[in-house]
């Protein structure tokens, strides 16, 4: 689990100082879906710059200049590509028609076929998020066409996000959340992973009550957001997690030994949901069903608090020792 956060400021009237101070807010209130790396990126003098540690984001100062139109950023849970290298943690730089910056909310479990049947260049990224990255650049253009192509060809759990060189900003909506608000007034878009990471952001800058419409999104969708404020849509196939379809159709099936395989699968599934085996070693331990664990892996957000709370103030290390 990550999450995405950002800001698309298009009529240029709000103080430079709010703006920096959204932009903290948002990646510190981001910290409850990742604290090992936080980074952003933004447009400066018509190149991408990004700018990303190996750390909590509250322990790193964001310090976009002033004039910046955009903000896109990013803080990570670890799953895949150890974030102490820098190079594996988002935001990604991108080439294509235009230079881009690129980040990823979820896991991609097929990123080693793509490669191979894409005949994808060797990187020294380790992280899956990065095939995307390398799709859209072997398409040779940065456009709803090169976007959906990208998303249809990955598998796994996903919301993507780019911000181009022209400050244009793209969402692409899977089965990952996304909350995106426009503040008409202020000329004004913010998106953040979950809403509870918009409120607590919000409130920490004073804009709890300014007037804001939502912005739906869907399953599916490819939003383009320009620097004028403009809004154009472009959608992509969605398609049935065949990992998931094939556990549940196992599931199905199950004999007598139902418990110790179906808890057996949780531990081939978990890193396709953001969580490793030692996370749903310690949820069984404590207690959760095999079934309360699957119904977490369709709640991004449970899952990952129930782990947290079990790790925090050592109730864990208290439970085993009551064992």
């Amino acid at each position: 689990m990550c999450a995405l956060f950002g800001w698309l400021d298009y009529k240029h009237i709000i103080p430079y100082k709010v703006l920096k101070k959204l932009t903290q807010a948002l990646a510190n209130a981001a910290e409850e879906r990742g604290t090992d790396a936080a980074g952003i990126a933004y447009i400066r003098d018509k190149r991408v710059t990004i700018y990303k540690r190996p750390k909590p984001a509250h322990k790193i100062r964001f310090n976009a200049p002033n004039g910046t139109k955009a903000v896109m950023g990013h803080t990570r849970l670890t799953t895949q590509g150890n974030q102490k290298f820098n190079q594996n943690n988002h935001p990604f730089p991108g080439h294509a028609d235009k230079e881009f910056a690129f980040a990823h909310n979820g896991v991609l479990y097929n990123d080693q076929e793509v490669r191979k049947s894409k005949n994808l260049p060797d990187t020294h990224i380790e992280t899956d998020s990065y095939v995307a990255v390398q799709l859209i650049e072997q398409q040779g253009r940065l456009d709803f066409d090169s976007l959906k192509n990208m998303a249809e060809m990955v598998q796994g759990n996903f919301t993507f996000t780019t911000l181009d060189e022209e400050n244009s900003l793209y969402i692409i909506k899977g089965s990952n959340p996304l909350c995106l608000l426009h503040f008409e007034v202020l000329g004004l878009y913010i998106y953040a992973s979950t809403e509870s990471i918009m409120k607590n952001a919000l409130k920490k800058v004073g804009m709890q009550n300014f007037p804001c419409n939502k912005i739906e999104t869907v399953h599916g969708d490819i939003i383009r957001i320009d620097s004028s404020g403009i809004i154009t849509r472009s959608e992509f196939e969605t398609k049935e997690d065949f990992r998931y379809a094939s556990w549940m159709r196992y599931y199905d099936d199950f004999d007598d030994n139902y418990y110790t395989q179906h808890e057996q699968l949780l531990f081939d599934m978990c890193n396709c949901y953001g969580v490793d085996e030692d996370d749903i070693a310690l949820l069984l331990d404590y207690g959760y069903s095999a079934d309360d664990i699957e119904d977490m892996f369709m709640d991004y957000d449970l899952l990952y608090s129930t782990i947290q709370n079990i790790k925090c103030n050592g109730c864990y290390d208290d439970f085993l020792m009551e064992m």
